[in-house]
């Protein structure tokens, strides 16, 4: 706090003056009564409450001093420091990925557009960038200097439920800095120092996360698979507590019926699985559990069930783990020699034979190559944002070799700079390595990727599978205008040369054309289902910016609305002894 107008501060004599004035005024006036029967009543009250009758006598003293002492501070022009933005310009990334909806009372999200508001009042003019996160950062604005757009912007922010992948944001964000002195907010629930580039001194980042005390139970992952008469669903729930924590599982079909409900304790940190078989055949099946947490988002999940199932044929020549792996998810599975597989052009093929990939119409599996040889690999593995791993997460795997990638086919996860799985434009799935070569089936997301790569692969026509929110994804529709509704029939978007645009929301949507109905489950990722400890934090200095600015809140309004409170108690005081007197 500081003052500003100090030159003013010569008029704390007047309050001084008065007190003065008070000090040699005539305390009393001669009286003659005519009785003094009443005196020692009147004494007694006065020894029992001699602070009130000082006050009750002093009052109008008391007030004009302090309205005088608030009328001097007024002209000193008191003030407050707030926060201080430097640099000649300033960007936003704003996460608006599903975890910034934790929060307590308060999403995390709401928290954030709040502070970005409060910060606009403060920029003094200088240009504002504002970057969402996403699979494709988008600059909501660029170096805008108009106060009202700035805040319209913020105020429109929504949450996309994408995941943030927030290097791209920064990447964007470093685009727009150039050598211009600039501050970055980045606001978000959690992100690791080492994430920001700090090659230029010209940049100070300054981190706001989410609180460090949320509490999560989250549904990771639910599938259910079914034959036709009867369905085996998979559940697995993961308490983010340090607590013990009692919750009740329930699945439901369609129309909101239970199938089954248990209730589940939850260790402290811990994850676990629970598998219910002989349930029910239904078309959707949902999952829900009633955890009172900070984030309620991932307490639910649904899944599509399809009677119409693949028929699957496997090489023998393939690691024995593949063809068990593939037997413990679906029941009809046909063991070919290498030298037959081709004659299986009905089915879907799971074999090495890379030659295949021209001769076969329908899509294959590709486990490994044997037209090439395969080279050393090093480094985690990476995966993009596909909904082949919405349940499976590859980033713990141990690959010590891989084959050469091919050319012409989308690389969906990497190990370092290397393809590990690619996915043809005709829809084939290429595991560019040999199982032996990995750790891959000694962990939960091995049955899982296998149980996705079968449901992708899936003869059925029902369902257009499941996709992550906003994935843009080519689809094999019959001609027609399709369009996408939700389920209570309303518009959300139109197919456009194939290319569907799946809604943001995760929940069941469908597809529909004039006289045909598919649907289609958006789905959270892996990532989104979990969250961290928020981090806030400060890096880096403007070092040829100079002085820092600094933006000041005066007080003198505040004083200047009691002075005229305290005017008024004095005039009201005054009233009630009389102004005669």
């Amino acid at each position: 706090m500081g003052f500003s107008q100090m030159i003013f501060s010569w008029t704390a004599i007047i309050p001084v003056i008065v007190l003065l004035y008070y000090f040699f005024r005539k305390k009393y006036t001669d009286q003659t009564v005519s009785s003094t029967l009443f005196w020692s009543e009147i004494m007694q009250e006065t020894r029992v409450s001699p602070y009130l009758k000082h006050l009750q006598k002093n009052a109008l003293l008391y007030l004009q001093l302090l309205a005088l002492l608030l009328l001097v501070l007024a002209l000193m022009n008191p003030y407050v420091k707030k926060s201080t933005i430097v640099g000649t310009q300033t960007i936003f990334i704003v996460d608006t990925s599903a975890t910034m909806l934790a929060g307590k009372g308060t999403s995390t999200f709401d928290t954030h557009k709040e502070e970005m508001l409060a910060l606009i009042d403060e920029l003094n003019g200088r240009p504002v960038t504002l970057i969402t996160t996403g699979a494709t950062p988008k600059a909501i604005l660029q170096q805008e200097t108009n106060i009202k757009d700035m805040k319209k912007a913020i105020e429109d922010l929504q949450v996309t439920y994408e995941t943030a992948e927030i290097n791209k944001a920064l990447d964007v964000a470093q685009a727009f800095v150039g050598d211009r002195p600039t501050s970055v907010y980045v606001f978000t629930d959690t992100l690791d120092k080492q994430q920001l580039p700090m090659e230029k001194d010209s940049v100070k980042w300054l981190v706001r996360g989410a609180a460090t005390d949320l509490t999560n139970i989250a549904m990771t992952r639910f599938a259910a698979t079914t034959d036709g008469q009867a369905t085996m669903a998979l559940v697995q729930l993961h308490n983010d507590t340090n607590q013990e924590q009692e919750v009740t599982l329930t699945l439901q079909n369609a129309e909101g019926n239970e199938l089954v409900a248990d209730s589940v304790v939850l260790p402290p940190n811990e994850m676990i699985t629970k598998t219910f078989k002989d349930l029910p055949f239904d078309k959707t099946m949902m999952a829900r559990i009633d955890a009172q947490d900070d984030y309620a988002i991932d307490n639910e999940q649904t899944v599509l069930l399809q009677t119409t199932t693949v028929k699957l044929v496997i090489d023998q020549s393939l690691h024995q783990l593949i063809q068990k792996g593939f037997q413990a998810i679906h029941s009809d599975i046909k063991m070919v020699p290498p030298l037959q597989i081709a004659d299986n052009k009905d089915a879907t093929i799971i074999t090495k034979q890379a030659a295949l990939l021209e001769k076969m119409d329908k899509p294959l599996v590709l486990f490994g190559r044997d037209d090439a040889e395969k080279v050393a690999a090093s480094g985690t593995v990476s995966t993009t944002n596909d909904a082949l791993f919405a349940f499976s997460d590859l980033k713990d795997i141990y690959v010590s070799a891989v084959y050469p990638g091919f050319n012409d086919y989308q690389t969906i996860a990497s190990i370092g700079e290397q393809p590990f799985i690619q996915r043809s434009p005709k829809g084939d799935i290429v595991i560019l390595a040999d199982i032996a070569d990995t750790d891959w089936p000694l962990h939960p997301s091995f049955p899982l990727f296998l149980w996705s790569v079968e449901q992708q692969l899936s003869e059925s026509t029902g369902s257009l599978g499941i996709f992550t929110p906003n994935e843009q994804r080519a689809v094999a529709l019959a001609q027609g205008d399709w369009s996408v509704y939700s389920q209570q029939d309303k518009f959300l978007s139109s197919v456009t040369n194939g290319m569907l645009l799946a809604p943001q929301q995760p929940g069941v949507y469908k597809v529909r054309s004039n006289n045909e109905e598919k649907q289609l489950i958006v789905q959270l990722q892996a990532q989104e289902r979990v969250i961290a400890p928020g981090t806030s934090y400060t890096l880096g200095d403007i070092a040829d910016n100079g002085k820092e600015e600094v933006s000041k809140a005066s007080f003198i309004p505040w004083l200047i609305l009691i002075i005229v409170v305290l005017l008024v108690l004095e005039w009201e005081v005054q009233r009630r002894r009389g102004f005669t007197n």
